[in-house]
């Protein structure tokens, strides 16, 4: 969960200076492309149910 919301911030983070700066648009891009990533990542995890599998001794 921790990954999630760190890559959730930085997608967040490089949307605003890519879109405040000018000339850094490439960061917005990057920043919606991180976000994209993200949530593909999250949805993988959700359907995979997010089990630990413990190990036999």
């Amino acid at each position: 969960m921790s990954l999630f919301l760190f890559l959730l911030l930085l997608a967040v983070v490089l949307g605003i200076i890519g879109f405040a700066a000018h000339g850094l648009f490439y960061l917005l891009v990057i920043g919606c492309l991180v976000l994209l990533a993200d949530l593909a990542y999250v949805g993988l995890r959700l359907r995979r149910g997010g089990r630990k599998h413990r190990v036999a001794r």
